[in-house]
């Protein structure tokens, strides 16, 4: 904690605070507190009651029982908007902007100080003051497609701090940030910091959290675990902590070698384009066997989610081929009806039916294999036995497998469809940032259900932004960057400092 808030009273207080959904009791009685000027991380598995804590801080729950004081008033939100005119504001991991919109619109929508009657240039003058004033450079004038997701984010929190939010909630903010973009993110949280502002950090980047945390509170089922200094915290400590076990990425990252058959993926000579009409893939050439994993190392943005889409058929090329060899035969195949598992980037635009029940989710790839259908009628026994050996297999925390998944948390979501699709991947595995999100136990096991698939035969494409993923499951790496492959490197000859470069587009590091 900064030294000069020592001797201050918390700026927040929370006592008792209890909320139950049916039988499943997501907070129990947790009481910690917030010092003035602090980066509060807070950490916990998928499902230990983070969110629902910073949900009913923003007022969007409503605590069972329990007090919370913030800035020495009890305060009783009932609504979001509550909260904002309490001085509480929430950055969540999904963006809540219009991206069609410029980042001025943006930025005064919905606000009571917005101006009745303003011209475009009127209302880009003032987003700019309001951009200065908290030192986040953007493009008034910019729609927010056109915009990078850090630049995204500091929108976001421009929006919420000139509410008059004193504390920010972050919910998993690096998730999709490249490394620079973190260590910008890192500077603006800390000047915020020092200047007074309270800050509640939530991340399952462990690492991450004992750079830019001053205290870190960890919660494990519901229920307060501990408040610690982040200086007197080490990465195994904390995931002891929060898992109630000694568990350790470390404990995967010896895959051994890897028993290559049949090729399973051939991409040549692939053009794309982007959703914007400009160049996403620049002649890929790419390979996949059964019996390894492939890694993709890159920064997010570089030509991976085209890749990803026209491998699935989600998405065209504008030439080039690719072939996927599985047990099937459509093409292009079928994800989990042709030996072809597919984990994507965004699993509620293509993974997930929020509004269908969690156990219709859990068969969606296998509902019409015999054992579930008899091609006319369903076997809903049969159904209702798979979806509980994957909800189990998974360990998907879930209240009742007859709700809508959307009411999953997003960590118990993200190992429902890794687990679903591992299950039906057979012979080619495509998984694009599968632990992205995920808490230290979750990626263990996610990472370990990769690793059964390739042992078992299964060719697997790895496409991750992390750089430490990547290295410790891939047989073979290859860099992306503006859409292009700019290295190759099996496991024997990796080269850290050389993959990094080439991730910034240093092509001349391919030739170190």
């Amino acid at each position: 904690m900064p030294a000069d808030t020592d001797s201050l009273p918390p700026f927040v207080t929370i006592e008792g605070l209890t909320k139950t959904f049916d039988q499943l009791v997501a907070l129990d009685s947790v009481s910690m507190d917030l010092a003035p000027g602090e980066v509060h991380a807070l950490l916990g598995e998928n499902g230990a009651g983070k969110t629902t804590l910073t949900n009913v801080l923003a007022g969007i729950y409503r605590a069972d029982s329990g007090v919370v004081t913030i800035g020495g008033e009890t305060v009783h939100f009932r609504t979001p908007a509550d909260a904002i005119h309490g001085g509480v504001g929430m950055v969540h991991q999904h963006f809540q902007l219009v991206p069609t919109m410029t980042v001025s619109e943006n930025l005064f929508m919905g606000w009571e100080q917005a101006p009745r009657v303003f011209s475009t240039a009127d209302l880009n003058e003032r987003s700019a003051e309001i951009i200065e004033e908290f030192h986040l450079p953007v493009d008034p004038s910019a729609r927010i497609f056109e915009l990078s997701v850090g630049e995204q984010q500091r929108v976001e929190i421009v929006r919420t701090l000139a509410r008059g939010a004193k504390l920010l909630i972050l919910d998993e903010p690096t998730a999709v940030l490249t490394h620079e973009e973190t260590e910008e993110l890192f500077t603006v949280l800390r000047r915020l910091a020092d200047g007074g502002r309270t800050i509640i950090f939530i991340s399952h980047k462990l690492k991450e959290v004992l750079e830019i945390a001053d205290r870190i509170t960890v919660l494990r089922a519901g229920k307060y675990m501990a408040t610690i200094p982040a200086q007197d915290a080490t990465v195994d400590s904390l995931a002891q902590l929060m898992t109630g076990s000694d568990v350790s990425l470390d404990d995967i990252e010896d895959i051994g070698p890897a028993e290559v058959g049949e090729q399973v993926l051939e991409v040549r000579d692939l053009h794309a384009l982007s959703s914007r009409g400009l160049p996403a893939l620049r002649g890929v050439d790419l390979t996949v066997r059964s019996g390894e994993i492939v890694g993709i190392a890159g920064v997010s943005g570089n030509g991976q989610t085209e890749l990803a889409e026209i491998i699935v058929g989600i998405r065209e090329g504008t030439s080039g081929s690719v072939r996927v060899t599985a047990s099937g035969t459509t093409e292009p195949p079928i994800p989990g009806q042709d030996g072809v598992g597919h984990i994507p980037e965004d699993r509620m635009e293509h993974a997930l039916v929020g509004e269908a029940s969690t156990t219709r989710n859990a068969v969606t790839r296998r509902y019409l294999s015999d054992d579930l259908s008899s091609r006319r009628w369903l076997r809903w026994g049969a159904i209702r036995e798979y979806a509980k050996q994957v909800i189990e297999d998974g360990r998907v925390q879930v209240r009742e497998v007859n709700a809508p998944v959307a009411q999953l948390s997003g960590g118990n979501q993200q190992r429902l469809v890794a687990t679903r699709e591992a299950k039906v991947g057979d012979d080619f595995l495509l998984a694009v940032h599968p632990t992205r999100g995920l808490d230290v136990q979750a990626t263990v096991e996610v990472r370990q259900t990769l690793q059964r698939r390739r042992r078992g035969g299964t060719g697997v494409l790895l496409i991750s932004d992390d750089l430490d993923e990547v290295l410790a499951m891939s047989d073979r790496i290859v860099v992306m960057y503006d859409g292009e492959i700019l290295g190759r490197s099996d496991r024997a000859n990796y080269d850290r400092d050389q993959i990094g470069l080439l991730m910034g587009g240093h092509r001349e590091a391919a030739n170190t």
